[in-house]
């Protein structure tokens, strides 16, 4: 079966197409995305502007042709911060569907750090007891920690790298007094949480997704993709202390001239570092190991085990902290809206 998957990000529009079939991997068939970061498009009331609604309708349209061209059997679509923290998000989704036929699931900070929890215990499988998993976006961080195929306690904090870089970082190169304000506000936000998840002792492993965590484990010395994804990559707070101080000295050109970054993500990658040292220093934890799949595949695992057994029955007698009922808003790639 064809899938396609939707992903509406703080900093990327993307839609995947994979193959597969309920107890296999998705193998990816195709894709098509964009650099859109929606929250450049917010005004003063934190609403996002007629110019950016008409920037994601025009991708969505696009993404749905595109869809439709490569015949697709199943289609999702959904969106994390960027939608769900503005304040016309739901008028936003409204318009979506009215314009383009797809609607989007919106997904709260907690589904999305379950999800994403999913992917990475289908990634390491179960020769590990607990994990920990950190996941930065554009707009939060989300951690989570359990024994299961979803976790026991799931937590979405406001330190998405996009955020900070926006509300404490914005000169290039920034001030030091204006890195210290920002590690002290990361180090507040992540009291709480992070004395929480102690409690349940050290994880049998420490694993990170997102594009953030890949571009810093890559430039403190990761193998490239170029070398495939079941290359084990590792992020090690030590190493990456050393570059947090040398990307303080950079400009935002600067930095995209570094392995593994784009121009897109350049400026966010100072506030990436100092979240990333922080939470790990809360946690206790020297090193992560990257994880190649996220959000993404772990709401594609869920569907397809929705279509191996009857999606309106539980698959079983509890439901995880983060989990998502992929009823709604998913089957057939719309068919063209006229907007006339």
């Amino acid at each position: 079966m064809r899938l396609g998957v939707l992903d509406i990000g703080s900093n990327t529009v993307h839609l995947l197409l994979v193959d597969a079939y309920p107890g296999a991997r998705p193998t990816p068939y195709a894709s098509h995305k964009r650099p859109l970061s929606l929250v450049q498009y917010l005004n003063e009331y934190g609403a996002i502007t007629d110019e950016g609604q008409r920037e994601l309708i025009g991708f969505i349209k696009e993404a749905a042709q595109f869809a439709r061209n490569h015949r697709v059997e199943d289609f999702m679509a959904f969106c994390t911060s960027a939608i769900r923290e503005s304040s016309n998000g739901r008028l936003v989704l409204e318009r979506v569907e009215k314009e383009t036929g797809v609607t989007l699931l919106e997904l709260s900070g907690e589904q999305e750090a379950g999800m994403t929890f999913h992917a990475v215990r289908r990634w390491v499988g179960w020769s590990y007891d607990s994990i920990l998993n950190l996941d930065m976006g554009g707009g939060s961080l989300e951690l989570a920690r359990g024994n299961d195929e979803f976790p026991q306690v799931a937590y979405s904090v406001p330190l998405g790298a996009g955020r900070l870089t926006r509300e404490w970082l914005p000169d290039d190169p920034p001030t030091l007094k204006q890195v210290k304000e920002l590690r002290t506000y990361v180090q507040d936000v992540l009291a709480d949480p992070a004395n929480e998840l102690n409690q349940y002792g050290k994880p049998s492993i420490a694993t990170a997704t997102s594009k953030t965590f890949r571009s810093l484990a890559r430039i403190t010395g990761a193998a490239p993709s170029a070398e495939g994804i079941y290359v084990k990559r590792v992020l090690s707070r030590e190493t990456l202390k050393l570059w947090t101080n040398r990307l303080l000295a950079m400009t935002w050109e600067q930095r995209a001239e570094l392995p593994g970054v784009s121009h897109v993500r350049a400026p966010q990658m100072l506030a990436g570092a100092i979240v990333a040292i922080e939470a790990m220093k809360a946690l206790k934890i020297k090193q992560l190991q990257i994880c190649p799949w996220a959000l993404r595949e772990g709401l594609m695992l869920r569907r397809f085990d929705h279509v191996l057994f009857d999606s309106s029955t539980p698959l079983s007698s509890s439901v995880g902290v983060g989990e998502v009922a992929l009823g709604d808003g998913m089957g057939q790639v719309p068919a063209p809206v006229d907007s006339n």
